[in-house]
This record gives structure tokens, sequence and C-alpha cells, in this order.
């Protein structure tokens, strides 16, 4: 199988391409730096170059065999432009739906499994409130991915636990050790009983794999490896590893402790993925999250 994947050198991209070509599929991936074309081209893909952005680049490579889109422009999310990044991967998700249509080629959509406030582990068989939201837009793009099945498309979206960790992970752990570092604390919200659940960056890779190659058209499919991780047992291993005080923030302090955290770091979000494991036959086998984190890579000297 021919496969475009946009996003393709990032943090998950390098797990799914290496995946892919291992199981001898042909790669192409998108790049938008010379850096990222080099990377691509080293592991053996070709290389499309461009953006999310560049709508026509999209269409022209999504006449590939399947299709895996995981690029989202983190950049602009996080630094206070989230609605401008939902919007953009909607238009993106939306040009390959006009390509896709028909064909029954697989199109693979990364999403995420944080916000879903249902009092219990959320399964594949929950559906997001879409409330008009900033955050809420990119369920709303998610949802919409999903419907490119009744247009003929082998349609499916991977929801991504907040944490896909392993070294050399930039993401919510790098944060959090940061922020522990900065403060001299290791903090957690609360009691510090509330959960997330996480996936190792190679056992996702696995699941973009097995997802284009075979999830029914319409699946929702989670890449939660492990259910739910208490923040305080995260917060205890980082303090640890810092020689820090592991201590309560309150939640009204959230924000200013946790700085950009704040919104998402008290969440109770533990999610299951029992249905995806049982539908593909995904077995993840890395280390959990606690386990990664008592590794020690997150934990270079201060800069």
């Amino acid at each position: 199988m021919r496969v475009f994947v946009t996003g393709a050198s990032g943090w998950l991209g390098s797990a799914v391409v290496p995946e892919l070509l291992d199981a001898g599929h042909q790669v192409v991936g998108l790049a938008r730096s010379d850096a990222s074309a080099a990377k691509l081209t080293e592991a053996g893909a070709e290389v499309v170059r461009g953006t999310v952005d560049d709508l026509d680049v999209l269409r022209g490579a999504a006449a590939s065999d399947g299709v895996i889109h995981l690029a989202f422009k983190h950049d602009i999310a996080f630094s206070g432009d989230f609605r401008g990044a939902a919007e953009a991967d909607r238009r993106a998700v939306d040009a390959f739906g006009e390509v896709l249509a028909g064909s029954d080629r697989p199109f693979v959509l990364a999403s995420g499994l944080l916000g879903f406030a249902t009092g219990r582990p959320v399964t594949e068989l929950d559906m997001p409130d879409v409330d008009g939201s900033p955050v809420h837009e990119r369920q709303a793009t998610a949802l919409a991915a999903l419907e490119l099945a009744s247009r003929g498309v082998r349609a499916s979206v991977v929801r991504l636990a907040p944490t896909c960790h392993g070294e050399g992970d930039n993401g919510f752990m790098a944060a959090l050790v940061a922020i522990a570092r900065e403060r001299g604390v290791s903090g957690y919200v609360g009691d510090g009983s509330n959960r997330w659940p996480a996936a190792h960056r190679l056992d996702i890779g696995r699941l973009f794999r097995l997802a284009v190659e075979k999830a029914p058209a319409g699946s929702v499919l989670h890449g939660a490896g492990e259910e739910g991780v208490a923040i305080r047992d995260v917060a205890e291993v980082i303090g640890r590893h810092l020689g820090v005080p592991v201590v309560s923030v309150a939640p009204s302090d959230a924000a200013a402790h946790f700085t950009w955290l704040g919104g998402f770091i008290g969440l109770d979000n533990p999610a299951s993925s029992i249905a995806t494991r049982e539908l593909l036959d995904w077995r993840p086998s890395h280390p959990g999250l606690l386990e990664d984190l008592d590794k020690g890579h997150y934990f270079g000297p201060a800069v």
C-alpha cells in the first residue's frame, strides 16, 4: 500500500513511518522544511513538500492508496490560537474527503481523548458534545472524518492519549518536568487522584499501521495503552528524580502554577481501549508511563 502521511517527521510520525515501511508499505511524507525532508528521506520515505495549509498539495498526495493525517498546528494551538489550528485541520480533512470520496480507500485521523466528561472510562462508543468552543472544534473535525464513511471512504479516527511518551518526548510530561524544576516542587491538583490515559509512541505507531490496513469504515479507535495513570503518581516520580518536594496545588491556583497546562492537569479522563484491542488485535507492549518516566530520559541537566 502507498500511504500518504502528514506530520510524518514529527513525534508520532517518526514512529508511524518506520512501522509502515517495516510492514512493506510505501510511505509518502509531507515535509514543511529541509530538515523534515532529510529525515524522511533517511528513513526511506518519499517526500512531498508543503504544509497542511497547502490544500492543493494535500489533494494531489491523497491520490495514494491511503492517508494518515497526523499533522496539527500545535505551535499556534498552544500559543493562544487553538481555534485557528482546529480550523486548519478541518480544511485539510475536507480536502482529503474530496479526493477519497467513493474510493473505499482508508483515511485515518489523529484526534484526542481529553475532554470527555463521563464519570467513567471513556469508551470508543462515547461521542463528544460539540459546543462550539475552540477545543471542541477539533472534536467536530473528528466527527466530520467519521461521516466520510457514508461517502465511500474507509475512514477511522484514532483518539490519542494526552501523553504519548517515550525517549525524546517534548510534550506534557516534559512540560511537567520543566515546571517542577522551575518551581522547586513537583505539583498535582487537589488530591492528585485524577487520571490520564497514556501510551508509548511505538505502540501508537503500530496502532496507526493497523488502522490504515484494516480498520472498518466509521471506526473510533483509542490509543490508550494504559486506561488511567494518577497524576499524583506522575508527580511523585518527577519529584524523586529532581529531588524536590511533591505538593498539592489548589484547583484555584492551577493556572498560575502550571501555566498553559493549568486547564488540563486536573482533568480526570480515564479511557478504555478494550474494543480497539479486540477489533485490530492491538497489543501494547512497550513500557507504561511511570516506568518510562523512571528510566530518567526526561530529566536531563537543567538548562
